[in-house]
């Protein structure tokens, strides 16, 4: 029994780190968004932002970020942290569509764009294996509470 507890333990410990990290480059790119929508689009996008309509969807997507880190931030420590972990399951398949889109269908990329699309599929990568661990190890512990 104690060495299924030791194992959830270092399954909390990577989501910990999953949220952690996931929390800061969010923040960061939303800081960025928030402060200077203009910049962060000619890099990731490779066109300018100039209407003023475009320049406050690219703060509140900002803002949008911000607060997609302080959920990350502050669920790292909760015993429901899968939760938050599924949440940015589906965000990572959004971003990483849409980014694919820009590229494959729009035809436009900037010099931050491709990084920005590593970035967002090992983050899904390590977001699926990081529920799919909980999920084995939780069905384990389940099932030596039942002999």
């Amino acid at each position: 029994m104690q060495i299924i507890q030791d194992t959830i333990s270092k399954t909390s410990d990577k989501m910990k780190l999953l949220l952690t990290i996931t929390a800061l480059l969010e923040g960061v790119t939303g800081l960025i968004l928030a402060v200077t929508p203009s910049l962060l689009v000619s890099i990731l996008l490779g066109t300018a932002l100039t209407d003023p309509g475009a320049i406050v969807i690219g703060r509140l997507a900002g803002a949008a970020l911000i607060t997609i880190a302080v959920a990350c931030w502050l669920s790292r420590k909760d015993t429901q942290s899968s939760v938050m972990v599924k949440a940015m399951l589906g965000y990572n398949i959004f971003s990483l569509t849409l980014m694919v889109y820009a590229v494959l269908v729009a035809r436009i990329a900037g010099p931050g764009l491709w990084p920005a699309i590593i970035i967002h599929f090992g983050l899904l990568v390590w977001c699926f294996s990081a529920l799919r661990k909980h999920v084995q190890e939780h069905s384990t512990l389940q099932n030596s509470k039942l002999q």
